[in-house]
């Protein structure tokens, strides 16, 4: 009895206890993936995706008003309209990561999507028929083509930074079993996470901006783009060591059966042993892919 006591033990050690998956699908085994074997991969793909994004961000003015011809009102306002949208996409690709997706498949998609994105930002600023022509006295003179040719590679990186921006950190947030004590302190993982933000937009508004005002801005919108591929190679090198959090479902229609059940009980008395409030006796979520959340008031 005692023996087999402690093989189940001794099994219980072996896999994780939130329900994370490993890249195929199977219970995710603690001392194979997670925690700080798949932070580097993790942090090198939020550094080069920020320097990416900041590459094209900080300096986007003056490429509207010099290359495509527009007055300063007019180029902040394209700049402002497109920064909202790349903080609106969020929703979107965070929505689909819990309810169908999955976070990893969802950086992976909105990352090709990036790429996409940022090839075709590239090639507008340097390729003949794609780049705006310019006179000698510097006034450049884009067609309609051109034009949509560069916002449309444009609005394919916000939609692409949808995917990844309300996902990366929660992801890495996965690597560490909250039910292991061993693990649930992520505090410097996450300095580290921030710290990789931060060169990256510093490498950017420095040593981009000098690219894109003293070389050129096909080498300058060039290295953000193969900055983004690093990070998608990045990402993808630590598909090996990741826990997946499997996707939960529409949280859209648990919200309207709360919402239903609430009107449906208004009535009921709350009962006083604080217990029965709990969500389930188990130790995991009755929701799929969610982490139980215990009764707090």
């Amino acid at each position: 009895m005692s023996l087999s006591l402690t093989a189940m033990a001794e099994i219980d050690n072996v896999y994780t206890k939130d329900g994370t998956t490993d890249y195929r699908n199977q219970p995710a085994m603690k001392n194979k993936t997670g925690t700080w074997k798949a932070w580097p991969y993790i942090l090198g793909n939020e550094c080069c995706e920020r320097l990416a994004y900041y590459g094209i961000n900080t300096n986007l003015v003056n490429y509207l008003e010099f290359q495509m011809n527009q007055r300063n009102v007019e180029a902040v306002n394209n700049v402002t309209n497109w920064t909202c949208t790349c903080y609106v996409t969020p929703l979107l690709g965070a929505f689909l990561a819990d309810a169908y997706l999955g976070r990893y498949y969802t950086i992976t998609a909105f990352s090709i999507i990036y790429i996409f994105g940022m090839t075709l930002l590239t090639l507008s600023a340097s390729v003949q028929g794609l780049k705006p022509p310019c006179e000698k006295n510097n006034v450049c003179s884009p067609t309609q083509f051109q034009a949509g040719a560069f916002f449309t590679g444009l609005y394919l990186i916000a939609l692409g930074t949808g995917g990844i921006k309300p996902c990366v950190s929660s992801f890495e947030a996965d690597q560490f079993d909250d039910t292991d004590e061993a693990e649930k302190n992520k505090g410097s993982f996450f300095n580290w996470f921030y710290f990789s933000i931060n060169i990256g937009a510093l490498v950017a508004s420095s040593v981009l901006v000098w690219i894109q005002t003293n070389v050129g801005w096909g080498w300058g919108f060039g290295i953000p783009a193969v900055a983004m591929a690093l990070a998608v190679v990045s990402f993808f090198s630590g598909t090996r060591l990741y826990r997946n959090l499997r996707p939960g479902g529409s949280p859209l229609t648990r919200i309207c059966q709360v919402m239903v059940a609430s009107f449906r009980k208004y009535k009921e008395q709350v009962p006083r042993d604080k217990s029965l409030l709990f969500e389930t006796a188990e130790d995991e979520s009755a929701v799929k892919g969610s982490r139980l959340i215990t009764q707090s008031s």
